[in-house]
Formats: structure tokens, sequence, C-alpha cells
């Protein structure tokens, strides 16, 4: 569904990924591992086409979509939840949920996709009419990740989703993750600096040191791997 050909990405002067090639195969969820710096969100960012590759190619269902603007990408069927949330903080999260299907025009599978999201998180519900500022970390967390899928994806971008929330709520974003892939089939690339959780939630992953992929494999074989397991998973 989705591959990396040697891409790189400049910001001024500074290399943040070094020739990485990476794929995704559909149905698939796969997870991008390392420390702070090491390119994880550069690559979604190169993905989503909110930063444009200094070399290498992005191909979408084979065709090339690098050099494309975002909300290109998003009408091809690519959703981006960014880390940070980034969620409109003066909307409501009923209008937040708008925003992520402002290309759509689909209207009987708009309703089924309000039904999704709802179900998922029906806290959202509770809440459609306060603004996204208003709501709880856990709760904006949710909101972006409704907000995408709203987007009706094939393939979702989800970056550090379990970044400063309560472990409680880490466990719900956990069970989240995984009710969204076998519900919806959707493909999904996790970044987490939570190797262990993004690990179980994966079929397959990428460990990336300052730019460059140094293990990929199956993810149970990550988890066994005795390098992986002593920088990311504290054994």
């Amino acid at each position: 569904m989705l591959e990396l050909r040697d891409v790189t990405i400049h910001y001024e002067g500074v290399t943040a990924l070094k020739g990485i090639s990476i794929n995704v195969r559909e149905g698939e969820t796969v997870a991008l591992i390392g420390s702070n710096g090491a390119g994880k969100s550069s690559t979604l960012r190169a993905i989503s086409g909110l930063k444009a590759p200094g070399s290498g190619e992005i191909l979408f269902e084979g065709k090339r979509i690098d050099g494309l603007p975002p909300h290109k990408i998003v009408g091809l069927g690519i959703a981006h939840v960014p880390e940070g949330r980034r969620i409109f903080p003066y909307m409501s999260a009923s209008e937040n949920l708008k925003m992520g299907r402002f290309l759509r025009k689909d209207r009987e599978q708009i309703k089924r996709d309000y039904e999704m999201v709802y179900s998922h998180f029906p806290i959202l519900h509770e809440r459609s009419r306060q603004f996204g500022e208003t709501l709880s970390g856990g709760e904006q967390q949710m909101l972006a990740i409704g907000r995408a899928l709203m987007a009706h994806p094939k393939l979702l971008l989800l970056d550090e989703p379990s970044l400063g929330l309560s472990p409680l709520m880490v466990q719900e974003i956990k069970k989240v993750i995984s009710e969204i892939r076998q519900r919806t089939g959707v493909s999904i690339i996790l970044v987490e600096q939570n190797a262990r959780m993004a690990l179980k939630l994966a079929d397959r992953g990428y460990v990336l040191v300052t730019g460059k992929i140094t293990i990929q494999g199956p993810a149970q074989e990550l988890m066994d791997n005795d390098e992986v397991r002593k920088a990311y998973l504290g054994i």
C-alpha cells in the first residue's frame, strides 16, 4: 500500500532522515520506534506532505505522492494524527469532527463514520458542544483520532498517541487502536516512544536511530531482540 524509497529529509542544513526505505501492506500495523530526534515524526510528515523529501520517492497504492500538497494526500486516503493532537481549540468537539470530513461528499458513509467514531469514543458525543480546549488531554487525543477517522482513511498515521496521558488513558488509547484496525481494516503507522505498547499492537516494526533504520522485522522478533530490549523496553 505504501512504500518509501531512500527518502531523505533536511531541516536548515540538518539531515533528519538519511535514505530510509519503509513499506506498509494493506491492513497492516507498522510501528516506528526510536528515541527523540530519531526521525519518526519527520517520516510521518513526509508521508502526509507536510515536509517535502530532499530526495527519494514515496508511493501510495503504486502512485508517487511526494510533492503533492497535504489536502491532495488526505483525499487519496491518508490521515495524520499529529504529535500534540493539534485540534482546533476554539471549535466544539462536533466542529472538529466535521473538519475531518471536509473533503467528503458521501453522506451515507459519513453518517456511518460518525456512528463508528462515537462508538469508539462515546465521551465525544457527550462533549460534542464543548470547545476543544476545555477537554482533558485524553479527550483531546480521542478527538484528534476521531477527526482523522472522519476522513475515512485507508492509512492512518498516529504520532505519539499516548504522549502525556495517564497510564489508565494509555490503556484506553491502546484498546481503541486495536479496535480501529479490527473494525475498519485500516492500515496504521504507529510512532511511539512507548515501544512495548507499539510492538504489541504492530505486525512489523522499524527502529530509527539518528535518521537511519538500524533494525526491522516482525514485531515479535523486535520484542525478542536483545538490542531493542535493552535500548527501548527497559529489559
